[in-house]
């Protein structure tokens, strides 16, 4: 796959905005439907109270922008990918670099499963291909003790469905980080690093029609497999809980103010 390689000047900001790190471009059969990654995540941070005011702004990291002011930023999601975090591609490690910045400097931060995977790299932690392979579909998760008294995903229910297409995953967390959600397939689903910090191997931004087409888009080797893809597709559902956490890490972020969301409750 190539990428574009001019650097990406930052437009203007007259106030702390939320930035949307992408990384990858969904299938294009999903673009053409749906629209990309960045408008799934930005709908999402928009569903809260008073989302239709939120600033919201788009890097292609891909593109080696350069990276937002700190008095810019109010908060910074990092997208999905087709990329794989293993491959350390130039672009993807040099987010890797901002991103442990960000946690330094007490940035809210949310990475979705290959920006989850790459907030744990990048902190010392071990990305790999999951030794059982694909997980796809809504899947049920269940949240860890600390996720109790955690800032973002302390109003979850104590399972909750969500869902997920991943082949890799954070086969080990890093130093210090606190493990917030898993399952039967993958130990890692959500974690925290820092006071505000969070990485979620699960999509919060997909609907229920983007993963029933995302099921459609895998069903040749889903077959190959052996998986029933007629009953996977059945079983795709509605995932609130998990959708709710892009609103309310939007809450989160712009509550905090840049730098300052250490007075945040850490668990």
């Amino acid at each position: 796959m190539s990428h574009p390689v001019e650097a990406s000047p930052v437009p203007a900001s007259t106030a702390p905005a939320l930035w949307i790190i992408k990384t990858g471009v969904a299938p294009a059969p999903l673009r053409a439907a749906h629209g990309d990654f960045e408008d799934w995540i930005a709908q999402g941070l928009r569903a809260g109270p008073g989302g239709s005011a939120l600033q919201i702004r788009t890097l292609d990291a891909r593109a080696l922008p350069e990276w937002p002011a700190q008095d810019e930023i109010a908060g910074v999601v990092v997208t999905g990918s087709p990329a794989m975090v293993t491959d350390r591609e130039a672009w993807s490690e040099r987010t890797a670099q901002w991103l442990v910045r960000l946690v330094q400097g007490a940035t809210p931060l949310l990475g979705i499963c290959y920006g989850h995977q790459l907030l744990a790299h990048a902190l010392g932690g071990e990305v790999a291909h999951h030794p059982a392979g694909l997980e796809i579909g809504s899947v049920a998760v269940q949240c860890l003790p600390a996720a109790a008294g955690d800032p973002l995903l302390g109003g979850l229910p104590l399972e909750f469905a969500a869902h997920t297409v991943h082949e890799q995953s954070v086969r080990r967390l890093p130093a210090g980080a606190v493990p917030l959600a898993a399952n039967g397939h993958e130990a890692h689903h959500a974690f925290r690093a820092g006071p505000c910090a969070w990485g979620v191997q699960f999509h919060p931004e997909f609907t229920q029609t983007v993963m029933q087409d995302y099921v459609r888009l895998f069903a040749p080797s889903l077959h190959r497999g052996g998986v029933d893809v007629q009953a996977l597709h059945a079983a795709v559902a509605a995932t609130p809980a998990a959708n709710g956490l892009l609103a309310r890490f939007a809450s989160l972020a712009q509550g905090s103010g840049s730098g300052s969301a250490s007075q945040s409750q850490a668990g």
